[in-house]
């Protein structure tokens, strides 16, 4: 049985807003009954690219998170509809019915990812449907992948083992967004922001030259992590878990080794760390 969903790489996303901007025009103002009513002109975001900050000056990340609907095959807005006004089909989609779900706007409050809309004019819940009409026409993949040109959305058979999705799937470290909410989406993603610890090794006895190469280790949270100093002196270490300790190693011959206590509360910038030969 096929089970059509999104693998998204957030390492890839540049915060273009293509994949946005594609399925509002594909549904403004356009009626795919059964599938789905038209779009209103504001208020809806079925494709959401979400920017998360990161870090602070003078090291700051910027990531773009795209969010549709996560497909949930535990969905709270099947268990919250009546008279089966959302439903799932056999390939996986998850669909609202337009003309059932009228009134219905409990559907909207049941998403703990905020991605079901309430249109007031029709009186009707809405979300992405992953373009399931095209699909159905024989379209490979719905207006957001086919608009995204960095290849951070990728659609497919997560069931089919030969499909890209499953593939890539297979080939990387893939997540969950919110795993909290205990619905068992099928849309997974790769490179979902985390902590990162970040600083500059500088040595004393040669200033204003930048301390490339410098052995940098880290140790916590179940990693033995190593870098080395880049051209300009700095290093980091990305993708971290919260709230937990790690130590930083600076080793170099002929200097005092360092370490650093870090706790990722929030992401860390070292700043200078400065190297002491020894005398």
């Amino acid at each position: 049985m096929a089970r059509l969903s999104l693998l998204i790489d957030v390492t890839k996303c540049s915060g273009c807003h293509n994949c946005f901007l594609a399925c509002r025009d594909e549904y403004y103002d356009n009626d795919y009954s059964p599938y789905s009513a038209p779009q209103p002109l504001d208020g809806q975001f079925w494709m959401q690219v979400k920017e998360v900050e990161r870090g602070s000056y003078p090291k700051p990340k910027l990531d773009y998170i795209p969010t549709p609907c996560m497909q949930c095959e535990k969905a709270p807005c099947i268990a919250v509809a009546a008279d089966d006004a959302v439903y799932r089909r056999k390939d996986g989609i998850v669909l609202i019915d337009p003309q059932k779900s009228k009134g219905q706007r409990a559907i909207v409050n049941s998403c703990p990812y905020r991605v079901v809309f309430w249109n007031a004019a029709l009186e009707i819940p809405q979300k992405c449907t992953l373009c399931a009409h095209r699909l159905d026409e024989g379209a490979k993949e719905p207006r957001c992948v086919e608009a995204c040109p960095t290849g951070a959305l990728v659609f497919g058979d997560l069931d089919d083992p030969k499909s890209d999705i499953a593939k890539l799937a297979a080939a990387s470290k893939t997540e969950t967004l919110h795993p909290e909410y205990n619905a068992s989406p099928t849309v997974k993603y790769v490179g979902i922001p985390k902590r990162f610890i970040v600083g500059e090794v500088v040595r004393r006895d040669v200033p204003g030259e930048c301390a490339q190469g410098i052995k940098v280790t880290l140790e916590g949270g179940g990693l033995k992590l190593e870098t080395r100093s880049d051209g300009y002196g700095d290093f980091e270490f990305e993708g971290l878990e919260k709230n937990t300790d790690y130590r930083v190693g600076i080793e170099l011959e002929g200097y005092a080794s360092m370490i650093v206590e870090v706790y990722t509360q929030t992401d860390v910038d070292l700043g200078e760390i400065v190297l002491e030969p020894f005398k």
